[in-house]
């Protein structure tokens, strides 16, 4: 193994991932070679190939730029679990391997889905290490995974498979708090390494997003279950301190997923919990994932993801399981706030048409917009203590 100085220029020119973003560029500043092999989020230097089916790379700050052969990226060594598109694993030396997810993560793919092209192939370089010739890994940027109480309400979004309408079910319940006054984050507590999902969250109205990224992970995929659980609950806590009211986690995968399982059958996920909103295909997966989670301890408030979009699916699903099934729509429009909240006379309301805020009535807290109001001063400006409205991914450590 040995290590050479590694230029900010060339930092500069590559093309850097979204799992790479908490990394300071300040801090790559050498090449690391040689017989090594490579660890779950080691951030890795290489030259493009051939374009695969990944034509282009997700930046840090969500930008999707194209890829060329030739081009410089810098990414992360992770595994990838993926039924739709891949299953990759790290591999035993710096040896050429693929780009298996846009977000920045280099593996060696096992299978894909037969929809899916053969990957970005990928060279690698060398691993980025520090000014003392130290690998990078993310693990050394994470937030505290210190074990802490968090005071915040928390819930849980899980699914029957891959596309099952998890991430649009879990910005919805943000929508829906956020419109109600509360401070939201939204949380993407397993998966691999891609920022469309917190985006999407952030879109939705999350005052702060966060993912397993966050806790030093760029994909949970044969990660050790004990891990993956500190690092949701440390998101959590994290977002705790940083303000917010109400926690929305989306859990990757179906249930039969083996991190997601093991997730799910954590005691300690289930006490930091209020429960779970779980999103189906159809009415058949909605009625098994639920005897699953019924079995597992879970509390589900409702069922709702892609069956939704079918009227008549709807209708089976309620009639197989009993459970109140929901819309998007109805959903971002506050009607799982009360049930969450444990509050039967929760409403919520528009103030008027002209407005976009909403106001909650029977709350004794004052609603985001009474808020906002009260700290505008006469002539326009807001008060001293007046906190930024826009959204942002967490940077802090």
């Amino acid at each position: 193994m040995r290590a050479i100085e590694l230029s900010a220029d060339k930092v500069a020119a590559a093309k850097r991932a979204f799992t790479t973003r908490r990394v300071p560029e300040s801090h790559m500043r050498s090449l690391i070679t040689g017989n090594i092999a490579p660890r779950t989020g080691d951030l890795v230097l290489a030259i493009v190939e051939k374009i695969g089916s990944h034509k282009r790379i997700e930046m840090p700050n969500g930008r999707k730029a194209f890829l060329t052969v030739g081009d410089t990226i810098i990414v992360c060594y992770g595994n990838r679990y993926a039924p739709d598109q891949f299953e990759a694993v790290i591999g035993e030396d710096l040896g050429p391997c693929e780009l298996v997810a846009a977000g920045g993560v280099a593996a060696h793919k096992l299978c894909k889905h037969d929809r899916m092209n053969e990957p970005t192939r990928i060279v690698p370089l060398g691993l980025l290490g520090n000014s003392a010739g130290m690998v990078l890994n993310l693990d050394q940027y994470g937030i505290d995974l210190t074990p802490r109480q968090a005071q915040i309400t928390t819930v849980f979004v899980a699914g029957t498979a891959m596309n099952a309408g998890k991430t649009y079910t879990s910005a919805s319940l943000v929508h829906g708090f956020s419109r109600a006054g509360f401070k939201v984050a939204g949380i993407k507590s397993t998966g691999t390494g891609s920022g469309g999902d917190i985006w999407q969250m952030s879109d939705y109205g999350a005052d702060t997003v966060l993912d397993f990224t966050d806790a030093g992970m760029p994909s949970t995929y044969l990660q050790p279950p004990d891990l993956i659980e500190r690092g949701v609950l440390g998101l959590i806590a994290h977002a705790a301190e940083r303000g917010c009211e109400v926690a929305v986690v989306e859990i990757a995968d179906g249930l039969h997923h083996e991190e997601t399982a093991a997730l799910l059958r954590s005691s300690k996920l289930r006490h930091a919990s209020r429960g779970l909103v779980f999103a189906a295909n159809d009415a058949l997966g909605a009625q098994a994932g639920l005897q699953t989670l019924n079995d597992w301890g879970w509390r589900v408030f409702a069922l709702s993801g892609q069956l939704t979009r079918s009227p008549l699916a709807m209708r089976e699903a309620s009639r197989a399981t009993g459970i109140p099934v929901l819309t998007a729509a109805e959903i971002q429009a506050g009607d799982l706030c009360g049930p969450i909240l444990g509050s039967s006379n929760f409403k919520l309301q528009m103030v008027d048409k002209s407005q976009e805020q909403p106001r909650v009535e029977s709350r004794p807290r004052a609603t985001l917009a009474e808020r906002i109001v009260a700290q505008i001063k006469p002539n326009g400006t807001t008060g001293p203590g007046m906190q930024p409205l826009a959204p942002s991914v967490s940077q802090a450590s």
